[in-house]
């Protein structure tokens, strides 16, 4: 596959170096993955860019749950949108609902043009709207760039038919970057049924803490998680990907 994108989603500085080693040719950076990720911290930012090559966009998403924002908390996606701009960020991930499940087209606006010449993915608030394809119409119609999606579903396998649809649908004016689940085991099929050309992943892999010492008792968030598990993306996995892409 010529002119393919493989995307890493990665939220330490270790992650990004093994996803650029393993053959990622463009990062998404957040925080806190295991929750489906948030804003990085400004360092963090600033430690990977030091780090890697590749074009790093980050996500923007100040708290884990829905897409429907407060004023406040508007405000500090566009603060932070800016502040990546700033900074040199290749791209930034964003998206803002509507009650009702539709895009909300005027706060949208709003970041686009906070975010000038940085490109612009629409994430997986994509995936809880309520019409996928008058989003995907108001995505085109707001100039945006890029649309990661799972398909609606909550693993790309299991969205794989909209996945295709989409991709026909747009025609290219949107690039559909096909995320949640994306691996080895599945890579060709997905791209075979979807046509797409856009794959997004973390290519995680379970590191046990150096820690000797251990109070397996005490949680400090989510009590069904280690304390002394962290993901770490695994250069091999993206290797693999890497390397299917290329045959097909």
């Amino acid at each position: 596959m010529k002119d393919y994108i493989l995307e890493c989603c990665v939220d330490s500085v270790e992650s990004a170096v093994a996803a650029q080693a393993g053959g990622a040719n463009r990062l998404e950076l957040c925080a806190n993955l295991v929750i489906g990720g948030t804003t990085p911290d400004i360092n963090l930012f600033l430690a990977v860019r030091e780090k890697v090559s590749i074009k790093i966009n980050v996500l923007i998403r100040p708290r884990f749950g829905d897409f429907c924002y407060t004023g406040e908390e508007f405000g500090i996606i566009k603060k932070d949108v800016e502040m990546f701009r700033k900074y040199g960020a290749d791209g930034v991930v964003i998206g803002v609902l509507r009650e009702d499940g539709s895009l909300d087209i005027a706060r949208m606006k709003e970041l686009m043009d906070a975010a000038g010449n940085m490109s612009v993915t629409l994430h997986r608030a994509f995936d809880v709207s309520c019409d996928p394809f008058q989003t995907l119409k108001d995505a085109e119609d707001l100039h945006i760039g890029t649309i990661l999606t799972s398909g609606q579903k909550n693993t790309c396998y299991e969205g794989r038919e909209l996945l295709g649809q989409l991709v026909e649908k747009t025609a290219g004016k949107v690039d559909i970057l096909v995320g949640s689940g994306v691996n080895s085991a599945q890579i060709a099929e997905l791209a075979a049924v979807t046509k797409a050309k856009s794959f997004h992943l973390s290519g995680k892999v379970n590191v046990e803490s150096v820690m000797t010492y251990r109070k397996e008792d005490v949680s400090m968030g989510l009590p069904l998680m280690s304390e002394y598990t962290i993901f770490r993306t695994d250069a091999g996995e993206i290797a693999k990907v890497r390397d299917i892409l290329q045959r097909l």
